[in-house]
């Protein structure tokens, strides 16, 4: 299969960005309707609504054409066994609605994920916020981007100990619905390791992961299962301004290299540079 250029990601970015607005817009015509949301569960228990299947499907019809021969895996299709996935070096993986509950619960923190996965690792992310307007982008070969309308301005992980030097605490981001107990426990270790009380915050989707791109955060912890679509996108974004998503052990979140798409617990982090394995 032919390598990504630098020439590849930019020929694609004005495309996925005309993808994730138009997944977005189908999202918040459900959103914005005055009527209560129609909800329905799937196998799992995760909730279903009409606006996950809209997106879906703009967003499986249009990444079909923009590569030839890569197929596309979206939270809303069927899964493929892993005899026909395993062969797949590269792939379409997305999250037509990331944080369907935020949707459910009309907080506006929910998101339109797009993932190119290469030989196992996330090479291009598009993460949009439809209430926003906002998008965030990454490749290893351009780098991190926001953009809130204006046009793109790029993104880049913070550095801890600049930080710390300049009276900042340490900024952690976790979700909004789990794994409360293992975040507590993880701050107070790092209030001993820094003497400062660390900066907290709670967010749904992969919007925590986006914090950490662009410098509003310095780690996410996640003790809670989550599947492959829920990471890619943003961790390409992560990778793409400086930072990494490792699993406990500390290694490199892969993709598509089992049977299943349910995630490790993982650390999204922001400073490479920075001591986390002697902390966490």
């Amino acid at each position: 299969m032919q390598p990504l250029t630098k020439e590849h990601f930019l020929a694609l970015e004005p495309q996925l960005k005309q993808l994730a607005r138009a997944a977005g817009a189908a999202i918040m015509e459900v959103y914005q309707r005055s009527e209560s949301l129609d909800v329905t569960r799937k196998a799992d228990s995760s909730p279903l609504t009409e606006a996950d299947l809209a997106a879906h499907h703009i967003l499986a019809k249009g990444l079909a054409h923009l590569l030839e021969g890569v197929p596309v895996l979206s939270e809303e299709s069927q899964l493929p066994s892993y005899d026909v996935r395993g062969s797949w070096h590269r792939y379409w993986l997305i999250d037509p609605l990331d944080g369907t509950k935020e949707f459910i619960n009309r907080n506006g923190e929910f998101t339109v994920n797009i993932a190119l996965i290469d030989d196992g690792a996330p090479v291009l992310g598009v993460v949009y916020v439809p209430c926003k307007d906002l998008m965030y982008m990454g490749n290893p070969l351009t780098g991190a981007f926001k953009d809130t309308g204006s046009g793109p301005t790029a993104i880049h992980c913070r550095q801890v100990n600049t930080a710390l030097k300049a009276g900042l605490p340490i900024a952690l981001v976790a979700s909004r619905n789990h794994g409360a107990k293992a975040v507590d426990q993880l701050m107070e270790k790092l209030e001993k390791v820094t003497g400062k009380p660390v900066q907290t915050r709670n967010m749904g989707s992969s919007l925590k992961l986006c914090l950490v791109a662009e410098g509003l955060a310095d780690l996410y912890p996640r003790f809670a299962p989550t599947s492959e679509w829920d990471t890619a996108a943003a961790q390409a974004i992560v990778e793409a301004a400086g930072g990494v998503v490792v699993d406990t052990d500390f290694k490199i979140l892969r993709y598509n290299q089992k049977s299943d798409i349910l995630n490790p617990f993982f650390y999204v982090i922001g400073d490479t540079s920075y001591h986390w394995q002697n902390i966490l």
